[in-house]
């Protein structure tokens, strides 16, 4: 087992302990539950809103599943080059929370729309580090197979 396959596996089992949050405790503050933000229960009252939310909620759900299943694939059936095509697929896209969805949590944070305070920082975080243990696995694996 490289170190492709490694870091592959703990973001399909960190990421589908997340859908099951959502599809099934999505008022959690664990995970992607929703909880944190304040929105969610105001939206209770309005019940278009919230079926709105509701969607999303499981559309979210479901795009994590679809990727969560092609990296599965990608384990189970992918040589070594197929995984690291589908290392920096990963790379780039969970990069990408950094251009649309930080700036907006950061700003529901800074105006006290969600809860706890501080939560888009340690969220900016804990997506910061998982870039860079995908960085690093992809530079080991190149390192020890120059090929």
């Amino acid at each position: 087992m490289n170190t492709l396959t490694i870091v592959i596996t703990i973001f399909i089992i960190l990421e589908s302990l997340n859908i099951i949050v959502l599809y099934f405790f999505p008022e959690s503050d664990k995970g992607n539950g929703v909880k944190i933000f304040n929105a969610f229960e105001k939206s209770k009252s309005d019940p278009e809103i919230h079926a709105f939310i509701n969607y999303l909620i499981n559309w979210v759900a479901g795009t994590k599943l679809i990727f969560i299943l092609l990296l599965i694939a990608i384990l189970l059936v992918g040589n070594n080059q197929i995984k690291l095509y589908g290392l920096v697929a990963l790379l780039f896209s969970v990069s990408t929370y950094f251009w649309r969805l930080h700036p907006l949590i950061k700003l529901m944070d800074e105006s006290g729309w969600i809860f706890p305070k501080g939560y888009s920082r340690t969220l900016g975080y804990t997506i910061a580090v998982f870039l860079i243990v995908f960085t690093i696995s992809l530079i080991v694996y190149l390192i020890l197979n120059p090929e």
